[in-house]
């Protein structure tokens, strides 16, 4: 059986937008062989929580596990990528019922209209992105769900005030941002994702890709 692979990743760019006040895509060359130096060498500064990226625990829990407890068992496996796109104002246990999550999901991604940002809008961040409300993070967790997904900068709506972090990083749920559903339709895939082995830290850009059966 043949797997179609998807990349579900924002490429990392000076021209990305990112979290209002984290710092900007920075890339600098330090060598160059056009210059006579031995080999091409770039510098990448940016947060650890630009462009499609996974959170820690401790990015809002104070005790919470870092990074390096995301074991790749958790970030690779069936995923369903479920279909929020009739949501209108941000993600209530109402629309995640309608959305037919299957039972024992363990990773799911929301697809909702933010996904239209990243065509419309690419280099502008947009403060009026669809979020997951405390109620629906509280209905994510009650479901056993181990890693949430979804297409924009932040699981929760802007200046929501961090309510819906804290109730699924506290669960010990993992979540991951910022990936972009343009054209991937709503159904089974298996995720693969794997953010950079950084120990003690509250997260990490990572490759997100979808694997469809064919």
């Amino acid at each position: 059986m043949n797997e179609r692979l998807i990349d579900i990743s924002v490429v990392i760019r000076p021209e990305l937008p990112v979290w209002p006040g984290d710092p900007t895509v920075s890339l600098e060359p330090k060598s160059r062989t056009a210059n006579g130096d031995g080999a091409n060498v770039s510098l990448l500064s940016c947060s650890t929580h630009t462009g499609t990226h996974v959170d820690a625990e401790w990015h809002f829990i104070d005790d919470g596990r870092t990074l390096e407890a995301l074991t790749p068992d958790r970030l690779i496996g069936p995923c369903i990528v479920a279909d929020l796109t009739a949501a209108t104002d941000h993600i209530t246990p109402a629309d995640l019922e309608q959305a037919g999550i299957p039972e024992n999901t363990k990773r799911v991604i929301l697809k909702t209209s933010n996904s239209e940002i990243w065509v419309n809008s690419p280099t502008e961040f947009d403060e009026s992105y669809i979020g997951i409300s405390p109620d629906g993070a509280e209905w994510l967790v009650s479901q056993g769900i181990d890693l949430v997904g979804i297409d924009y900068h932040s699981v929760e709506p802007y200046k929501a005030g961090g309510t819906t972090h804290r109730i699924m990083l506290g669960a010990g749920q993992i979540i991951l941002e910022t990936v972009n559903l343009t054209g991937v339709e709503p159904g089974d895939y298996t995720l693969y994702c794997l953010p950079l082995r950084i120990d003690g830290y509250d997260g990490s850009p990572c490759r997100a890709v979808l694997g469809k059966s064919e």
